[in-house]
C-alpha cells in the first residue's frame, strides 16, 4: 500500500508549466507595451516638438577703423593715365607684339603696318640727298678751280700779260662756281627735308608706347585694316588701349549735402570688391571743383598711399573717408557680432550657432567693442550663422526655423 501511494505522488510538468507561464505573461505584456510607447514619445519629441521661428544673421568681419569713419561713398578704380594706340598712317596690320596683360615701355614698337610703299619712298629719299651731296662737292671743285684761276688771270693783268676780257670771263666763271655751290647746299636742304619726311611717314606705320604701361586690351588683329578715324568699313581705330598703373587712384562720388565732410590731405581707406579681405591706405588726392547736376555729387579722387599688384583699373571701390589715420593694430579685421545675439551665464557669454534646422549653444569669448559691434575672439568664425531672437525661447538643440527660409 505504502509503495503504491507513494508511485501515485509525482509532479505533473505540464501543468506547472502552464501555471507558471501565466504568470509571466502580465509582465510581457507589461514590456510589449511599455517600449513601443518610448518609441513613440522619443518620435514625437523628435517629429512634432515645438519649431521657434529665428532671426539669424551671418557673423561677419569689421575694421575697427569703422568706429571713425566720417562718410562712406562708392566708385571705381581709375588709371589716371591711359591712351587708345592707333597709327597716323592707314593700312593693313602686320605685326602685334603684344596682348592683354604685356608690359610696354616708353618708345617700344609694339605693332606695324604694311610699310613697303613708304619704306621704298624713304630710300629714293636717302638716294636723292646722295645725289645732293655729290653735286655738292662737284660745285665745291669747281668754284675753288675758278677762285684759284681768277687770282692767276688777275696777277697777269696786273703784269699786262692778258687782257681785261680774260679776267672778266675768270671773274664770272668763279661767281658762277660759288652759285652752283650755293644750289647744291640747297639741293641738300631739300633732300634732307624729304627723307627726313620720308622717315616720318615711315614712322606713323609704327605704333609705339606713349608711356610706361600695361595693355589693357586689344582691338586689332593682324590682318585688320587700321585708320586714324575708324571711318572704314570694318576699320580699327585703335590697336591696343595702355594704362600707366602707377596712376591709379580711386574715384568716388560725394554727395553735395556731405561735401563739408571731405577735404584734400584727408585720410581715407579704399575697399575693393574683388578684395574684400583687403583695406588699402589712401589719401584724398583732389576734390575735383565742379558738380554733377544729374545726380548732385562732386567727383573725389582718391590716392593709393603702396601700390598693389592686384590692383587693377576699373575695379568697383568703396572709400571710407576716416577722422584719423588708422593706427597699427587697427589694420586687422575682428570677428565681430551684434551685442543681442549675446546670452550670459554666469561668468559665460554664449551664442546661438546655428546648424541646420537645430541650434547648438557655444561659448565665445568677447573683446572690445568695434563702432555698436562686439568682437569675439574665440568660439565661432566669420561665415557662421547665430539666432539674435528670440533668444529666450531657446536653448541647446532646439529645433528652429530661419526667417529666410
Amino acid at each position: 500500500m505504502a509503495n503504491e501511494e507513494l508511485s501515485r505522488l509525482k509532479i505533473d510538468k505540464q501543468t506547472l508549466s502552464a501555471q507558471g507561464g501565466w504568470r509571466k505573461r502580465p509582465v510581457r505584456l507589461a514590456l510589449w507595451l511599455f517600449i513601443p510607447l518610448l518609441i513613440l514619445l522619443a518620435i514625437w519629441k523628435f517629429l512634432f516638438a515645438p519649431v521657434v521661428p529665428i532671426e539669424a544673421v551671418t557673423v561677419s568681419q569689421a575694421f575697427p577703423s569703422q568706429a571713425f569713419t566720417l562718410l562712406n561713398a562708392s566708385g571705381y578704380v581709375v588709371a589716371q593715365r591711359k591712351a587708345a594706340l592707333a597709327a597716323k598712317a592707314t593700312g593693313r596690320l602686320d605685326w602685334l607684339g603684344v596682348e592683354e596683360g604685356s608690359r610696354v615701355k616708353q618708345g617700344e614698337t609694339i605693332a606695324r603696318l604694311e610699310s613697303g610703299d613708304v619704306e621704298a619712298g624713304r630710300q629714293q629719299a636717302a638716294a636723292a640727298l646722295t645725289a645732293a651731296l655729290s653735286q655738292r662737292d662737284q660745285a665745291k671743285v669747281e668754284a675753288n678751280d675758278a677762285l684759284r684761276n681768277q687770282g692767276r688771270l688777275k696777277e697777269l693783268l696786273a703784269q699786262g700779260v692778258v687782257s681785261q676780257a680774260d679776267y672778266d670771263g675768270a671773274e664770272a666763271r668763279y661767281q658762277k662756281g660759288k652759285a652752283a655751290l650755293a644750289a647744291a647746299a640747297a639741293n641738300i636742304k631739300v633732300a634732307q627735308a624729304a627723307l627726313a619726311g620720308a622717315e616720318v611717314s615711315l614712322d606713323y606705320t609704327r605704333i609705339r608706347a606713349p608711356f610706361d604701361g600695361v595693355v589693357l586690351t586689344k582691338n586689332a588683329d593682324v590682318g585688320d585694316i587700321v585708320t586714324p578715324l575708324g571711318a572704314a568699313a570694318n576699320a580699327k581705330a585703335s590697336v591696343v588701349t595702355i594704362a600707366d598703373l602707377a596712376s591709379l587712384r580711386g574715384e568716388a562720388d560725394v554727395s553735395e549735402a556731405n561735401l563739408e565732410k571731405v577735404k584734400k590731405g584727408q585720410p581715407c581707406e579704399i575697399l575693393l570688391d574683388a578684395l574684400p579681405g583687403s583695406r588699402f591706405s589712401g589719401v584724398v588726392h583732389t576734390v575735383v571743383p565742379t558738380a554733377d547736376r544729374s545726380k548732385a555729387t562732386v567727383l573725389v579722387k582718391v590716392g593709393f598711399l603702396q601700390p598693389d599688384a592686384r590692383i587693377l583699373p576699373e575695379m568697383s571701390a568703396k572709400v571710407a573717408f576716416l577722422e584719423r589715420p588708422v593706427q597699427g593694430d587697427e589694420q586687422r579685421p575682428r570677428t565681430v557680432i551684434s551685442p543681442a545675439a549675446i546670452t550670459r551665464d554666469s561668468a559665460k557669454s554664449f551664442v546661438y550657432l546655428v546648424k541646420g534646422d537645430r541650434v547648438v549653444k557655444t561659448a565665445v569669448s568677447t573683446g572690445a567693442k568695434v563702432g555698436d559691434m562686439v568682437e569675439i575672439t574665440a568660439g565661432i568664425k566669420a561665415g557662421d550663422k547665430i539666432a539674435v531672437k528670440p533668444l529666450d525661447k531657446l536653448k541647446d538643440g532646439s529645433r528652429i526655423k530661419s526667417a529666410d527660409k
